[in-house]
């Protein structure tokens, strides 16, 4: 992104199936930091992984008609009584960090979460990932605590050191008052 596009407040949209492409060289260059995901490669199948998260949390943000970032709630768990719980990600394309897109994208998603009726949503982050964690603590998420030595990493930037991740945690305060009609509940 150039510096022209500084300022400029990204347009965030309801993610695409034809959006592939894009969402994953972002996620691509998230994977190539190290400080992103425990995941190695990006997915090979564009149309599963798509399925696999939740509709009112798939969002783009666009700057300057590109894709500079993306989110998603993915569900915790198929067992019905966590569905009103996701877990967050957030990915911001190389050249945008610091303008406001991860902001952006994280507003736009705690809203939809709230107005889907999802009254907690997690996140498992690095540590050394300073700026996603400081991110998260202005929407609201706060620590619930650390994951120390929870995975060794054999590949890329950090291989061959366990690795720790900062579990934080954000409870609706609009979402979840009454509880959900879950099937076969009374």
């Amino acid at each position: 992104m150039s510096d022209g596009g500084r300022g400029e407040t990204p347009t965030i949209r309801a993610m695409r199936e034809s959006d592939g492409g894009p969402v994953f060289e972002i996620y691509r260059q998230g994977i190539a930091t190290g400080h992103a995901t425990f995941e190695k490669d990006i997915p090979a199948d564009w149309v599963t992984w798509f399925a696999s998260r939740l509709p009112h949390g798939r969002l783009v943000a666009e700057s300057a008609g590109r894709i500079v970032g993306w989110s998603a709630l993915s569900p915790v768990s198929a067992r019905a009584v966590y569905v009103g719980i996701g877990e967050v990600s957030v990915y911001v394309a190389d050249g945008a960090h610091g303008l406001g897109v991860g902001r952006a994208l994280l507003g736009a998603l705690v809203e939809a979460s709230e107005v889907a009726g999802m009254w907690t949503l997690q996140a498992s982050i690095f540590p050394e990932n300073q700026a996603s964690v400081g991110l998260h603590e202005r929407f609201g998420f706060r620590h619930m605590g650390t994951r120390r030595r929870i995975a060794w990493m054999s590949y890329g930037p950090m291989a061959n050191q366990w690795r720790d991740t900062v579990i934080l945690e954000r409870r609706s305060v609009v979402a979840g008052i009454e509880p959900p009609h879950v099937e076969g509940s009374r």
